[in-house]
């Protein structure tokens, strides 16, 4: 029997999770334009080497119901909202001023059918969030979202929307606490913004840091007033190798796994951190990279991965393809299956690829300050935060469709645009299940009642989290009645020097 992601099996089936997939066929169609380096294209790369694979069979895959004014305004100023729904290619040139102002043109172009991408990837990402409140999955994946540059009132860095903000405050409503690892070679400046005063969301940024894209994420930026050591910052130089990484990453995340006690993490999955990536000057591999999503699976703990930056597609939908067989606890051949970018994988065609002979400009010494720097940041947290008692938004109704959808080992939605892939057998020669994996890392015992369905004091007290209401299909329009203030209060940007 498959169980809910607050309530995952021990034993031999601890390595089972229930895994919600969101994708939209027509995601691939969105153009940037000629030379810009973001192509979503890739996302649909990913899908084909999933469906190949045999994978989308082993999860449940869901077209994303697309976000509303309404949903994005949660957290986006109205009149920023508005904007990016009417501008248009053809309408750009007598909006200038709007343009400056929202600093939407050159890294973040008009293109047609701008405001329908940025519903379709927020909406992705939003409704992973719905899915984990409600214990349909224990993993929620949106290779769409995770742009994570993106302001209230301003794009940024590729990204007009930030469906990352968007998601978590819907899992503010069932969790006291929401942990946020960005694994991006940028930082994830956006998000950690809109947190930054707030204690209820920890931020963790892995980064080059150094007159670098955004240039913020400084190891001294630790968060303000309550939110006072709840932004972490690890800035990273060039080079930095799977083994450097892990020096970092699983002491400082498993520190905070102890201490912060989230209810469950979003990890941004961006893949210009690897090795060869068209704008990136890290030298990770896809396993050391998927190494992060390995590690933050074993602490059973809900979990949504989220795409984000990568520009060497070919290498962004290897990655991201791997991730997607750790997060089912399967092993994916490295022989890639012929499919319809078989080309784009040439000369090899195989799932990974080697990290090159670049210089590791972080040294021993360099990571050692780091580390020791930000474990002794979380030893200044005596205990997790808890939240004041108080009444709780409903929860977002799922639709009736959804009661039809108990069946763990079948594609769940059959008009998710793979009809081609129906017939497929799972081919033992390109899966096989993992068998065991050690879970020394499971915080179940640790975990408190904020989790349970009836709990009250799930909703933010001092972030003012309002109640979000989309999920993979239409919900009720009284769902949500009674909104507290909005977060827009919290997400100013603040000098931590002030």
């Amino acid at each position: 029997m498959d169980t809910g992601g607050n309530s995952l099996p021990s034993g031999p089936d601890g390595v089972k999770r229930k895994v919600c997939y969101f994708y939209d066929p027509e995601v691939g169609n969105y153009y940037y334009g000629q030379g810009h380096p973001m192509k979503p294209h890739r996302i649909r790369m990913t899908h084909a080497l999933l469906a190949h694979y045999g994978l989308l069979q082993h999860m449940q895959v869901h077209k994303p119901f697309p976000a509303r004014d309404r949903d994005l305004c949660r957290f986006h100023a109205d009149d920023y909202v508005a904007f990016l729904r009417s501008i248009t290619p053809e309408t750009q040139q007598d909006q200038l001023r709007q343009l400056k102002r929202f600093n939407v043109g050159e890294d973040c172009p008009v293109f047609d059918g701008l405001y329908s991408f940025c519903q379709t990837y927020a909406g992705g990402s939003v409704g992973g969030a719905v899915k984990l409140n409600h214990d349909q999955c224990d993993i929620a994946i949106n290779w769409a979202g995770g742009l994570h540059h993106a302001k209230k009132c301003e794009a940024s860095g590729f990204c007009y929307v930030n469906d990352i903000v968007l998601a978590i405050l819907e899992l503010l409503k069932q969790h006291e606490r929401v942990l946020y690892v960005d694994i991006d070679i940028h930082h994830g400046d956006g998000v950690e913004e809109a947190f930054y005063t707030t204690d209820r969301v920890m931020t963790v940024s892995f980064h080059k840091f150094g007159d670098y894209f955004p240039g913020t994420g400084d190891v001294r930026d630790v968060g303000y007033a309550k939110g006072k050591y709840y932004s972490l910052n690890v800035p990273l130089d060039d080079g930095i190798d799977d083994e450097s990484y892990h020096f970092l990453f699983k002491p400082i995340i498993g520190k905070v796994m102890e201490v912060f006690k989230p209810g469950a993490v979003v990890l941004q999955c961006g893949a210009d951190s690897l090795s060869g990536d068209r704008l990136g000057c890290f030298n990770l591999s896809i396993r050391g990279h998927a190494e992060c999503v390995k590690y933050m699976r074993s602490f059973n703990v809900p979990l949504l991965l989220l795409g984000g930056g990568g520009y060497t597609i070919r290498n962004v939908a290897r990655c991201w393809c791997y991730e997607t067989g750790v997060a089912l606890g399967m092993e994916v051949d490295d022989k890639m299956p012929q499919h319809e970018y078989y080309e784009y994988f040439g000369p090899d065609y195989t799932l990974h690829v080697a990290p090159s002979n670049m210089e590791n400009k972080n040294s021993r010494r360099l990571l050692d300050e780091i580390r020791s720097r930000l474990l002794d940041n979380l030893s200044k947290l005596q205990h997790a935060p808890s939240v004041q008692f108080q009444e709780r938004p409903p929860d977002t109704d799922l639709g009736v469709e959804d009661e039809d959808q108990d069946d763990g080992n079948e594609r769940w939605d059959p008009d998710s645009d793979m009809d081609n892939d129906d017939e497929r057998e799972l081919l033992p020669s390109k899966l096989k299940r993992e068998i065991v994996e050690p879970q020394p890392n499971n915080l179940e015992g640790q975990r408190t009642g904020e989790q349970s369905r009836g709990c009250d004091t799930a909703e933010a007290e001092t972030t003012g989290m309002k109640a979000l209401d989309i999920c993979s299909q239409p919900v009720d329009q009284h769902s949500v009645k009674v909104e507290q203030e909005s977060v827009n209060e919290l997400a100013r940007s603040v000098d931590p020097k002030d």
